[in-house]
């Protein structure tokens, strides 16, 4: 039998505080670091981690979440694909560093096998935050060439009697034409293809669909449902639906999002007041909505039962942080208040809702919320979350990555 020496306790208590002023310097390292340093640095453990998983699925491109701890990595044709490739890219433009780049490229060159994919309303997430990234900071040919056959693919999903774009094939024996609200955040990259092309057709397609959604996803109090069913032969509402959201009648708060988002967008590239002014209500409903936490970082459901125990969608509050700060720009002689909003959002989720520094398979943020209901990615952390926080980062600083001021 192996004996173990007894240490004396004049040595033990000795060691007690140098041991807690390690632990303590480990813990704050993270939060010394610049927020970019840090992304930088879970990016590259997420690199460790992928090829970990690939070497028994090599056909698996891009991290989408944490599933029962594991990385889970998707194939090209998920709808989060395009979002790693596009977190690399904002390494690369906050960097300028050719390590970024390289990387970024690796990433995106998988996802060319989905450009003529017409079985998704989602490409705008899956090639413009890629190869739309990639080519407004290299001005790569071939990536125009990849995005243009991929706009094409996504107008191809429009029909003229609803007057927008079709997002999901599936559940047919419950919707005819389901139509989303996530699908607002789509139109930017046919936007683009009308400034690249000067063919008007995707402008108005995209353009046809805000108007749509404009007119039939909103209640009175400006919150939006998830998916409105139409009728394929009349154009006219079937359903009124919240699919990842806690009820049909209930505020789903990425779904709040990704309408404020959206229309932000669709002002900037039309110039319609109506826009701007649904921005601003979406905006008001989500900072004024009695279930809003003090630290702005909504539960997943801003009706869901179980406030205030319910998970938080750290994800909502990133798109939402974007989003008003680009609207804020759009307000002259305001006083900054979304702007100011923002970056609270932007302070707290750094401060509290980040991963320690080399945790959670690379991921930057935690506490997201995929989709309840379907009991799947529940306060875990989400590569769209990711991608939104260092849009706004990258926005607080007035770094503005669009195509008005890049190729």
């Amino acid at each position: 039998m192996i004996r173990l020496k007894k240490r004396p306790l004049k040595s033990i208590v000795f060691w007690m505080p140098c041991f807690f002023i390690f632990f303590l310097s480990c813990k704050s390292r993270d939060f010394n670091l610049d927020e970019m340093e840090f992304a930088g640095e879970q990016l590259k453990t997420a690199f460790e981690e992928i090829e970990k998983v690939r070497l028994n699925y090599p056909e698996l491109v891009s991290p989408r979440s944490l599933r029962a701890d594991t990385l889970f990595l998707v194939k090209p044709r998920d709808w989060t694909s395009g979002f790693f490739a596009g977190n690399l890219w904002w390494m690369y433009e906050a960097t300028g560093e050719d390590f970024w780049k390289q990387k970024a490229m690796e990433f995106t060159a998988p996802l060319e096998s989905i450009k003529n994919y017409r079985g998704t309303h989602d490409l705008g997430f899956m090639i413009y935050n890629s190869f739309g990234k990639g080519f407004q900071l290299t001005g790569n040919k071939e990536y125009h060439a990849v995005m243009l056959d991929a706009a094409d693919a996504l107008i191809s999903r429009f029909d003229e009697r609803v007057g927008a774009i079709r997002s999901w094939d599936h559940n047919r024996d419950k919707w005819q034409f389901p139509v989303i609200i996530d699908n607002m955040m789509n139109l930017e990259f046919l936007f683009w293809a009308t400034k690249a092309t000067g063919d008007s057709s995707y402008y108005k397609v995209a353009d046809a669909h805000a108007e749509t959604t404009l007119a039939n996803h909103f209640r009175a109090d400006f919150s939006s449902y998830h998916v409105i069913d139409y009728d394929t032969l009349t154009g006219e509402v079937r359903n009124k639906h919240t699919h990842q959201g806690y009820a049909h009648e209930s505020a789903w708060s990425r779904g709040q999002a990704w309408g404020l988002y959206g229309y932000v967008m669709c002002y900037r590239e039309t110039g319609k007041v109506k826009y701007l002014e649904m921005a601003e209500r979406i905006a008001k409903l989500m900072l004024d909505h009695p279930n809003m936490p003090e630290d702005l970082v909504p539960y997943w459901d801003y009706d869901a039962p179980d406030i205030p125990y319910a998970p938080r969608d750290a994800s909502a509050a990133a798109i939402m942080a974007s989003a008003m700060l680009e609207l804020d720009g759009y307000l002259p002689g305001n006083d900054h208040y979304y702007r100011r909003t923002a970056i609270q959002v932007l302070d707290n989720l750094t401060s509290s809702y980040r991963s320690d520094l080399g945790a959670n398979k690379g991921f930057i943020l935690d506490h997201s919320t995929g989709h309840l209901p379907g009991e799947h990615e529940v306060d875990v952390p989400l590569v769209y979350a990711d991608y939104y926080y260092l849009e706004a980062l990258h926005r607080k600083h007035e770094v503005r990555f669009t195509s008005e001021n890049k190729f």
